[in-house]
């Protein structure tokens, strides 16, 4: 039993976490990266897209000094937004708040690598995509770059995936914290905790 709820665990850990990372970040094929704030000042980038590039996954690499990025009340690192032919396609807030294992720049340097997620364009117009990032409400991050990265042809997540994985990582989980307790049992009894069995003869008993 405790191998099948093992084998539960591993399955909703996949479905539910690994499945959705791989879809965001390595389905589809990259179009670019653009340095969006350095040096202390955010930039617009205009990058032309063709519409065999859709579905067109947006995500956002911060540089900062920091091994984890801890915002209280969900507050906004950054912002962003994408248009094209005066109109708004995708405006987004990024927290970075989920960003576990953040990639090192290098292990002399103190920096961390956080990416978030800031949407997807699930069609695209031919012509230029002006993608504007800018501040948040945040206060206390100290950055030190800011890259925009594009990927094309992406996968889109099956939304039903997360709450599926995470059921089954509740149940192989649980399975595997009751199948431990019983299958553990009790601890041997002690011969000496026992009382004695009773003797023959004087101060036992007698037929």
């Amino acid at each position: 039993m405790r191998f099948l709820f093992f084998l539960i665990l591993l399955a909703g850990t996949g479905i539910g976490v690994v499945y959705p990372w791989a879809m965001s970040n390595f389905s589809g094929h990259e179009i670019g990266t653009w340095r969006v704030y350095e040096q202390g000042r955010f930039k617009p980038v205009t990058v032309l897209l063709a519409a065999r590039d859709a579905p067109v996954r947006v995500l956002v690499d911060l540089t900062a000094r920091a091994e984890r990025i801890v915002v209280s009340q969900q507050r906004t690192v950054l912002t962003l937004t994408a248009a094209t032919g005066g109109r708004t396609v995708l405006a987004s807030t990024l927290q970075f708040n989920h960003s576990e294992n953040p990639r090192q720049v290098s292990p002399q340097l103190p920096d961390k690598i956080f990416r978030d997620e800031a949407g997807l364009i699930p069609t695209v117009s031919p012509g230029p995509y002006i993608f504007t990032v800018g501040p948040g409400d945040a206060e206390g991050i100290e950055m030190r770059a800011v890259d925009l990265v594009l990927r094309s042809g992406v996968g889109e997540v099956d939304h039903r995936a997360q709450p599926v994985g995470f059921s089954l990582m509740a149940v192989g989980l649980i399975g595997l914290v009751l199948a431990f307790r019983v299958g553990g049992g009790g601890r041997p009894q002690n011969p000496n905790s026992q009382p004695p069995p009773p003797r023959w003869g004087r101060g036992g008993s007698s037929n």
